[in-house]
């Protein structure tokens, strides 16, 4: 029962941090988190250790945890690490593609769009990230499929401190035409699509901006 709860803490605040309604910064002061969940502050001591561990948040001594708040730096290198990951991911994903797993990746491209046409931005978010994963879990490749996940994660936080008003608007254009290069089996184009497209998502941040801050009740309500 502990075990559960924890693992639904620690989903909350991840899908609140990707969403992006748990800002950078944000201090989670572990009795705030307690109300709100009804549970011990043991349970959310474990939960935001969990979170600390997959680099979400950071635990400071005597200070308490705060959602991460990547430098510059570390999010450039998020990046750099999914480019040479996916480059990879592309590659194996034509050599063993089927039309099932196509059919799949399809349906993943039609829901984002639905996302996109409804404003949904948390829905768009989540869907557009979900793009990746889903290709490592289609490979059955459950390792790869985690690490994307993670990074992720750590890239939406560098989204939210850093992207401009002028946000790449057509990664969903980018997800279909990537499936077109999949369905060709055409690797070097795959792979270029897919290099440009993650190139694409870093060059719409805005490195310069302040840290932006957020209340967490607000956050989780």
């Amino acid at each position: 029962m502990e075990t559960s709860t924890t693992s639904f803490i620690v989903d909350s605040l991840t899908k609140a941090i990707v969403e992006h309604r748990l800002r950078p910064g944000t201090k989670l002061a572990e009795q705030k988190l307690a109300d709100h969940f009804g549970v011990s502050r043991t349970l959310v001591r474990q939960a935001l250790f969990q979170l600390s561990q997959n680099r979400l948040i950071r635990l400071e001594p005597a200070r308490g945890a705060f959602v991460a708040a990547p430098s510059v730096s570390e999010a450039k290198q998020v990046f750099a690490v999914r480019r040479m990951l996916e480059a990879e991911m592309v590659r194996a994903f034509i050599s063993e593609v089927t039309p099932a797993k196509l059919r799949a990746l399809r349906d993943h491209v039609a829901r984002e769009k639905a996302a996109v046409d409804q404003a949904d931005v948390p829905g768009r978010t989540e869907l557009l990230g979900d793009f990746h994963v889903r290709m490592a879990e289609l490979m059955g490749n459950q390792v790869l499929a985690q690490l994307l996940g993670e990074l992720i994660s750590r890239c939406a936080l560098a989204t939210l401190m850093y992207q401009s008003a002028s946000a790449a608007e057509h990664s969903h254009e980018e997800h279909g035409e990537i499936v077109k290069a999949l369905a060709a089996r055409d690797e070097a184009l795959a792979v270029r699509l897919m290099t440009e497209h993650l190139l694409h998502v870093e060059s719409s941040l805005t490195f310069e901006r302040k840290l932006p801050v957020n209340d967490i009740s607000m956050a989780l309500s």
